[in-house]
């Protein structure tokens, strides 16, 4: 019950009234800050949820600023990888500043929306290598025997 509970959507959660309500509020009070809501990728299985998702941000703050902070609220090691998607669809410039991704995509309701995810929940067609005995190591799509006979030089 509580992990579901966690996982429900903001949008899901509140009606589009009381979203809408509640970003004019915010907005009128910090007139320099930007309502930003992230949230867990619905399908992902390896990182942890975070502990709160709202967040109210800077307008200068950069994405590359951003990104930091939830890495660090999920406590990733270094070697963890996460992508930070805007409206759950874009990857964006890091050096874009909040207030230039706020009029891009900010969402009707006042709210920017972001979803994290790993690297897992996108896949990888070139994901592993195959060894062949006498041969050059060569890549090999994930789960797909392939045909390829040349090596790793080839493909790059």
């Amino acid at each position: 019950m509580y992990r579901s509970h966690r996982a429900q959507r903001f949008k899901h959660a509140k009606s589009a009234a009381s979203r809408k309500a509640e970003a004019a509020f915010i907005r009128d009070k910090y007139p320099q800050k930007i309502p930003v809501i992230v949230e867990r990728y619905p399908g992902e299985l390896y990182l942890p949820f975070l502990d709160k998702a709202k967040f109210l941000v800077p307008q200068e703050m950069t994405m590359c600023q951003f990104v930091t902070i939830i890495r660090d609220r999920l406590a990733l090691s270094s070697s963890q990888t996460f992508y930070l998607l805007v409206k759950n669809r874009s990857l964006v410039n890091m050096c874009a500043t909040m207030c230039e991704l706020d009029q891009d995509y900010k969402d009707s309701d006042g709210f920017l929306y972001m979803t994290y995810a790993s690297q897992e929940m996108f896949g990888s067609y070139w994901s592993r290598f195959v060894s062949v005995p006498g041969k050059t190591r060569r890549w090999e799509p994930c789960g797909v025997a392939t045909q390829f006979p040349g090596t790793i030089a080839d493909l790059v």
